[in-house]
């Protein structure tokens, strides 16, 4: 695959019409093979904690979630627990969530406000800049280094109404060179900025994060694995694709584009019958719907394959730019919820959990991804080449 040149997103729907017509749709010049070890090797996962996340940006949060000055909020990336806090001046700065003392954690809850962070086993405290406040009883303490004791930082960048974090300290962040060019433009046209995280939520799961990532980057399952709910609306093996290099975008028909099969579309507006997702390397998957964006964001556990952690959020206009009042907006938002949740846990989890038990089967033998799973082997495809690089610089 090699990148391609932006097209309009309705002469990439126009196309996807096309295959509707001729029962096709984007591929891949082959089939490519794999290992279960990839959801299960803990070397492998080793080498994606250090070579993945321990170098290149990834999402965390969207910006609304942590709002205001001294803002806060929890999570456990892959290599280290971490706490993401608005600061004063506005910016955002994540910390490993550890006392430089004895190492307690400073902060349990997964989000909340707080003036300084301090630790509950001697009550160390810190400035939400990092910066130690204050030792207790320090007169008896000793010594101490006070600037060289401030909280370990870890790079932070705020873009795109997102906040990305490269999960090692004293590493670089350039979320825009990491994007590229193509993939930092198609963001910054979207609002994402102006819209809130109406909600979200994480779910830990018995499941290799890349078995989740690839999931929902799949067009080819949702007529079988969902047959009840997606397939429903949404056209099942049919996608109109674009490589980014280390990212892409994909379009896949609502079932109400039907119509166009032979009613002229000219002078319609045809992104109202479409989903388009966009992934970003390493781990998230923003979906474009009509009137909103979900964002969902898959981690691996910092030390077993076989577990994850999935994120999912709702992002949508704020209630002042809906032309709804509260009540509305959030009946509606309740609703879109809801029927994402029923989604994940009564279909994607439970076929998810089955999948990676059998991975561990002794004689699991090699399988395959095919020509029309194109996102996912542009995933894999870098992650490879992620892992590849990193080991060569290790030596």
């Amino acid at each position: 695959m090699t990148t391609v040149e932006r097209r309009s997103r309705q002469d990439r729907i126009l196309r996807a019409l096309d295959h509707l017509r001729d029962g096709t749709t984007d591929e891949v010049d082959e089939v490519s093979p794999f290992g279960p070890e990839e959801y299960r090797d803990p070397e492998i996962a080793r080498q994606e904690r250090d070579h993945i996340f321990g170098t290149v940006p990834s999402i965390v949060a969207h910006s609304t979630e942590v709002a205001k000055p001294n803002d806060f909020l929890t999570l456990q990336m892959p290599r280290n627990k971490v706490i993401v806090v608005r600061q004063q001046d506005g910016s955002v700065k994540t910390f490993v969530n550890l006392c430089r003392h004895r190492g307690a954690l400073l902060e349990e809850e997964e989000r909340g406000q707080c003036r300084i962070l301090s630790c509950p086993y001697h009550r160390w405290s810190y400035n939400t800049d990092g910066s130690l406040r204050a030792i207790t009883k320090g007169q008896t303490f000793g010594e101490v280094d006070s600037v060289e004791r401030g909280l370990v930082e870890l790079p932070t960048e705020e873009r795109h109404g997102f906040i990305w974090v490269v999960d090692r300290a004293g590493a670089e962040i350039d979320v825009a060179s990491w994007l590229g060019e193509e993939m930092d433009e198609i963001l910054s046209e979207y609002p994402l900025a102006d819209y809130v995280a109406v909600r979200a939520e994480g779910f830990d799961e018995p499941v290799n994060w890349k078995l989740m990532q690839d999931a929902f980057l799949d067009g080819y399952h949702i007529q079988y694995a969902h047959p009840n709910t997606a397939a429903k609306h949404i056209h099942t093996n049919v996608m109109t694709f674009e490589d980014y290099g280390r990212h892409c975008r994909f379009i896949a028909p609502r079932k109400s584009i039907d119509r166009f099969l032979e009613e002229d579309s000219t002078g319609h507006d045809l992104s109202q019958y479409v989903t388009e997702t966009h992934f970003l390397l390493p781990n998230s998957t923003l979906l474009k719907q009509p009137d909103h964006f979900e964002l969902l964001t898959f981690r691996p556990h910092p030390t077993d394959p076989g577990q994850s952690r999935m994120e999912m959020r709702l992002i949508v206009p704020k209630v002042e730019d809906s032309h709804l009042d509260e009540a509305k907006w959030t009946k509606l938002w309740d609703k879109n919820w809801e029927i994402l949740l029923a989604v994940l846990h009564q279909e994607d989890f439970p076929l998810l959990r089955s999948s990676q038990s059998g991975m561990f089967s002794a004689d699991a033998a090699g399988m395959l991804l095919g020509r029309n799973e194109v996102a996912n082997q542009l995933f894999h495809r870098e992650k490879r080449r992620l892992i590849a690089e990193g080991e060569a610089a290790r030596g």
